[in-house]
């Protein structure tokens, strides 16, 4: 189909995981797309980015997803929330555009890391990426929100080299009006990813007064300890780097007169995980 030739056209390297992109998927017939996310042949995809330092080990590329079914406050990608805002995108796409960075990354102690969005609303076509990433030598992770961990067979969490798992907010309430969930699903699958001994790095996004007080990450770091599997907690600063995608989406943004955490906030927050035993910056 024309239409699908011009989106094929369409470059997945970007400067930025905050450049907006929306609606490059939004003219493939529904039977196409539902057909090819329950075969994982095709995926919707932002964009790939590289030279990223920061989600994973070593220097890695990232490949961004689109679909999320949480609607997080701070969101920096909210146009990631929408799957058909994505590239979409062959699995042999995917994989050629990645093999041209396989070199570099085994030379810098590197990977691929499959963010969104959230990858697992995707996650046949994950697996097969991840796989493929697995079998050119590449060290492999994933960022989810752990919501649809449990789509994933014991056999398809060997794909994944590491798990980054935000773990949002501890409260069930306050986890609902942030997210617009519930956070028990989150919890149960980090319960299984420690006992099939799958390495876990826990990613907390700091809010001032959101996320910052005491309790709340006092209790997710008890949490975190008592699964025996996190091998380091990240403590994230909220800033507002994705507003403006928010005002050019249209979406009311709660969090505009927010100011990021300050050093002295974020190194309580890393002291509180460190009082639980954990690797925590």
């Amino acid at each position: 189909m024309s239409e699908n030739i011009a989106l094929d056209q369409t470059p997945l390297a970007a400067p930025s995981p905050y450049e907006l992109r929306v609606n490059l998927g939004k003219n493939l017939p529904e039977t196409d797309v539902r057909t090819a996310l329950a075969s994982g042949d095709m995926g919707f995809l932002h964009s790939f980015t590289t030279g990223s330092a920061v989600d994973g080990p070593g220097i890695r590329v990232v490949a961004w997803t689109t679909g999320c079914m949480w609607r997080c406050l701070y969101c920096h990608n909210p146009d990631t929330w929408t799957m058909s805002n994505g590239i979409p995108v062959t699995v042999e796409r995917a994989v050629e555009e990645l093999r041209k960075y396989r070199r570099g990354l085994k030379v810098m102690s590197g990977g691929f890391t499959l963010s969104g969005g959230e990858p697992l609303m995707q996650h046949r076509f994950a697996i097969k990426l991840l796989r493929a990433a697995q079998a050119m030598g590449i060290h492999t992770a994933i960022e989810t929100n752990g919501f649809h961990g449990d789509r994933l067979s014991d056999r398809e969490l060997e794909a994944i080299g590491l798990v980054l798992l935000d773990i949002k907010m501890w409260d069930a309430e306050r986890h609902r009006r942030l997210t617009g969930m519930a956070p028990d699903s989150s919890r149960a699958f980090a319960r299984r990813l420690a006992a099939n001994g799958r390495p876990m790095w826990v990613r907390f996004v700091l809010v001032p007064g959101l996320s910052d007080d005491a309790d709340n990450i006092s209790r997710i770091a008890s949490f975190a300890a008592s699964l025996g599997n996190v091998e380091r907690v990240e403590v994230l600063p909220f800033h507002q780097l994705g507003q403006f995608k928010w005002q050019r989406l249209g979406i009311p943004y709660q969090l505009e007169h927010t100011e990021p955490p300050t050093v002295d906030a974020v190194n309580q927050a890393v002291r509180l995980f460190r009082a639980e035993g954990l690797t925590a910056f």
